[in-house]
């Protein structure tokens, strides 16, 4: 595969970003010595980009080779999250309302979500897709492990990425096929457990969806999942085989 479609290992795709971006930056500095105003001062962007890219590389490396810790989050814009499958267990849902942190800074508690959580969960690939505007242009950052998502899921699920401890809160979450196991609809959201913990933002007497058996007994699989998220969090591990991230010009709309 050539051109925009190549598909470089972590390691290297972060040594081109920061020499590009080395590039960038020195060109931009040098323009802007010349004294002449010519609107934003990209030399100074690129010297907050730069140290950025590099912590992005080293948490990737990180992610790639073992468990760690991670959240994500898109300042009040949605993310998509799409995988082959997912076999969860301890699972619970409730409906809130989080705060959402527009562009402008401007803090909100009016949007309705799901919090979704999972004790342990046990992923089909992952393909996770942030689109975002620079200087006007668009731009799509992908993040991609494990087996390749594709568009049908197929008819048998077999994951390879494991997680602990799993949040998303999602305005939507699809599943071609869903199985719910010793599962409650309509628990009270103060009753919903995962791993043993209330969900974060439930409302007393609110609509839960969880397991009545204690710490939360329930389990789910879905195969083919689709959720428009505006965060991820993992609060105990999660080991991604083959982790990949690169930005693409363009709006992506798979991985």
């Amino acid at each position: 595969m050539s051109g925009a479609g190549r598909i470089m290992g972590p390691g290297r795709a972060a040594g081109l970003a920061q020499r590009a971006l080395a590039g960038w930056n020195g060109r931009m500095r040098a323009s802007a010595a010349d004294g002449t105003r010519r609107g934003t001062r990209w030399g100074r962007t690129a010297l907050v980009v730069l140290p950025a890219a590099a912590a992005i590389a080293s948490v990737g490396q990180a992610m790639a080779q073992g468990a760690l810790a991670a959240s994500f989050n898109v300042n009040g814009s949605p993310f998509t999250l799409t995988s082959n499958g997912v076999q969860g267990s301890g699972f619970g849902a409730i409906l809130n309302t989080p705060s959402v942190e527009g562009s402008s800074g401007t803090v909100t508690t009016t949007t309705g979500m799901a919090r979704v959580g999972f004790a342990q969960a046990g992923l089909a690939g992952l393909c996770g897709i942030v689109h975002q505007s620079i200087a006007g242009l668009p731009y799509s950052l992908l993040l991609t492990a494990g087996q390749a998502v594709t568009a049908t899921p197929p008819s048998t699920v077999t994951t390879d990425i494991n997680a602990s401890d799993l949040y998303i809160e999602a305005n939507t979450l699809n599943g071609a096929t869903t199985t719910l196991q010793n599962a409650v609809l309509g628990l009270a959201a103060d009753q919903v457990l995962v791993d043993g913990k209330q969900l974060t933002g439930y409302q007393p007497g609110g609509f839960g969806l969880g397991s009545d058996g204690g710490t939360g007994g329930s389990s789910v699989t879905l195969a083919g999942l689709n959720a428009s998220a505006y965060d991820a969090e993992i609060a105990g591990s999660l080991t991604l085989p083959g982790l990949q991230i690169r930005v693409q010009a363009g709006t992506a709309t798979s991985c």
